[in-house]
């Protein structure tokens, strides 16, 4: 594998500087990520179905934003700009969180986030399509996805760190300032490809119609997928409530994420040699094995299995799914197509959270996490009997 490192370092170096801008951009999310539920519900007193809506707000906000900035994107023929501004927006929001004395504040901190998320991800994924070749584009979503998550791994345990200095949760949204501005920092030598298209980029035209079929009947596939498919606060909240302690949830997350970095590199490059359909399958097979896991355990070496399933599960559907959709997208429409897969999957997640957390509040947390598992379900049932997905 490292000789794929090799290669892509050499063919595609901006590649691996878009990875190393998600890797410090993660550090700062993650570092966050797994105490905010806690800081939530324990500290502002937030009930679940708060969480949830949080959540589902947030990211909703941020789905709306994937198709504008995508289309807008094509429309000028430019990446870099939106990539910036919103790299440059998430990193400045995570002090807010600590200042937070409401869940209101705390809502407002995350929707500045996610902004941020949903300016940058659609140009930043056609980006990365933009500078490879077809056949190597799993392979590079792939390395992408692994660079990135190698951040969610150093995150957490950045925190544990913190935290044996400061008690107090507040000071780790403080420091999570420091590794966003370097990933701001990286853009400044980032370069976009010159493309011919562009200079023709008044005649652009994106029209539902007119899209590949297989195309729509992914994001279609994909949408159901995420109307069940609720935040993973709701695992880290699990695990709490099963009674892991509050450091080793953060050590479990971290090791998430290192299996799901890992795994990234080699199941991006498998979907380019065996197909996206088999390894779309395998991953949502295994989400829904994670989740009926999860809904019946209560040991925190259970949870540590269903982890390592889960992070392999990520690395299967995350950059291969990104993958697929460049594929099938010509590269003057890419950026919106890919951020109109972004903008419903996430307005389904909106519904998916608030759900869960109405779920979890009525009929507890069994109930609550077997209901994710209706739209993996469904989707694999889907590509089952779809023709052939290359």
């Amino acid at each position: 594998m490292m000789n794929r490192f090799h290669y892509l370092k050499s063919k595609y170096p901006g590649v691996l500087l878009l990875g190393c801008i998600s890797f410090f951009t993660d550090i700062a999310s993650e570092m966050l990520y797994p105490i905010t539920p806690i800081f939530l519900t324990t500290i502002l007193g937030s009930s679940m179905t708060n969480v949830g809506l949080i959540e589902g707000i947030a990211e909703g906000v941020s789905s709306l934003l994937k198709t504008y900035t995508g289309f807008w994107s094509d429309r000028i023929s430019k990446r870099k700009p939106f990539i910036f501004l919103g790299y440059f927006l998430s990193a400045i929001s995570r002090p807010l969180i600590g200042l937070s004395t409401l869940p209101l504040q705390v809502l407002g901190a995350r929707v500045t986030d996610r902004v941020g998320k949903g300016l940058r991800t659609a140009p930043r994924d056609a980006l990365i399509a933009d500078m490879v070749e077809p056949a190597e584009r799993g392979l590079a979503f792939g390395w992408h996805r692994a660079l990135d998550t190698l951040g969610a791994v150093a995150g957490p345990l950045l925190t544990l760190v913190l935290l044996k200095y400061f008690t107090d949760l507040r000071h780790a949204y403080f420091y999570a300032l420091i590794p966003g501005l370097l990933s701001v920092a990286f853009i400044f030598f980032l370069k976009e490809p010159i493309r011919l298209d562009r200079i023709v980029a008044q005649k652009f035209s994106f029209q539902w119609k007119n899209l590949n079929h297989e195309y729509k009947v992914f994001i279609i596939g994909w949408t159901l997928f995420c109307l069940t498919n609720s935040s993973d606060a709701f695992l880290i909240l699990k695990m709490k409530d099963g009674g892991v302690e509050f450091s080793e949830i953060i050590l479990l997350y971290a090791w998430y994420n290192l299996v799901y970095a890992l795994f990234s590199p080699y199941l991006g490059n498998l979907s380019d040699h065996l197909g996206v359909k088999k390894i779309l399958l395998m991953g949502l097979t295994l989400f829904t094995i994670v989740y009926v896991g999860f809904a019946y355990s209560t040991h925190k070496y259970q949870f540590a299995v269903l982890l390592a399933l889960y992070g392999i599960y990520m690395a299967a559907t995350e950059g291969v799914s990104k993958a697929y959709v460049s594929k099938l997208t010509s590269p003057d429409t890419r950026a919106t197509a890919l951020g109109l897969l972004g903008t419903f999957s996430g307005m389904a997640q909106i519904f998916a959270s608030l759900v869960t957390g109405i779920l979890w509040d009525h009929y507890g947390a069994t109930v609550a996490l077997l209901f994710s598992c209706l739209g993996s379900l469904a989707l694999i049932l889907l590509l089952s009997l779809s023709g052939k997905m290359k």
